[in-house]
């Protein structure tokens, strides 16, 4: 299901009921399904990967950490590949959590590699203010990350913010308290004459949108999930239920992994022509890249990183 949603980005707190801006995009394409892509994923498989964010402007690619493992435990490149990532993986003392921190990593980088043309160890993940990723030189990429239970899901877009939330299907959500707590009244009076399975399904369709959305602007908890909705069929609604004006937004869900998982993504399609070359040679200034190379070559307590 895939709805164009009415939500402006601007610097203050974006709201989804309000008007977009002259000359967003507009398009009733359904994105694809996200992309399975274990460790052992061929080369041509990542020029899937690529192609489909050259498509649609946007590309979501899942996998276990389990398949990813092996190829995490065995790369004698490791540490420059997690780069600044090392000390916090090797600090992480438990063991699922250290595996699951390792491999989305791993993920995360492959994932930018195959888009941006280059090695993943070439490419530098950092977090903004609460936690959020980037690719550090890389601007006209964003990342979203999430994992829970053995999923890794990353996203990546070129047309604006995207971000991405999964939850597995069978995870309980009570309607009662939670419910008031993260539904509209609208919402709220939808899920409340529908049964019991049935109010769990729409509760953890509704969660995983809205954090989606929210980690998409970077927001986490402060926007409020009380303050924007989402209908029966996906699009956009105000906080009382009327449908939404049109705007920059996609919002999508998928099942994946045999339907354990459900997946949801919230993209941005600002408008703008963005660049179809996302090579990393085209993309980065040549004295930037030197600065950078420079830097990491001196950086102490670690050995030489490889250049960009």
């Amino acid at each position: 299901m895939s709805h164009r949603s009415d939500v402006h980005h601007p610097t203050e707190t974006p709201h989804p009921s309000q008007t977009p801006r002259p000359g967003a995009a507009d398009s009733t394409t359904v994105p694809a399904p996200p992309l399975h892509m274990p460790g052992s994923a061929p080369a041509r498989s990542w020029e899937t990967v690529r192609a489909r964010l050259e498509r649609e402007g946007h590309a979501v690619v899942t996998a276990t950490w389990g398949e990813w493992l092996s190829a995490a435990l065995t790369d004698p490149a490791l540490r420059p590949l997690l780069g600044r990532d090392w000390q916090r993986y090797r600090r992480t003392g438990n063991a699922v959590a250290r595996y699951r921190f390792v491999t989305s990593r791993m993920l995360v980088k492959h994932t930018a590699a195959a888009v941006l043309d280059t090695d993943p160890a070439a490419l530098e993940l950092a977090y903004r203010i609460g936690g959020r990723p980037f690719l550090r030189g890389f601007d006209q990429l964003d990342v979203s990350l999430s994992h829970t239970g053995d999923l890794l899901v990353v996203a990546v877009s070129r047309t604006g913010r995207i971000g991405v939330d999964a939850e597995p299907v069978d995870r309980e959500i009570p309607f009662g308290v939670l419910g008031r707590r993260m539904c509209t009244p609208a919402e709220a009076a939808l899920l409340a004459g529908l049964t019991p399975e049935r109010q769990a399904r729409g509760l953890l369709r509704l969660w995983t949108l809205k954090e989606a959305y929210t980690k998409a602007l970077g927001q986490g908890m402060r926007l409020g999930f009380t303050e924007f909705g989402f209908g029966d069929d996906g699009a956009p609604v105000t906080a009382d239920g009327s449908p939404a004006p049109g705007g920059d937004w996609t919002f999508t869900t998928h099942p994946v992994l045999d339907g354990r998982y459900l997946v949801s993504t919230a993209c941005q399609d600002t408008g703008l022509d963005p660049a179809h070359d996302l090579t990393a040679r085209t993309m980065l200034d040549p004295e930037f890249t030197g600065a950078v190379r420079t830097a990491r070559h001196r950086e102490p307590g670690g050995p030489p990183r490889r250049a960009l």
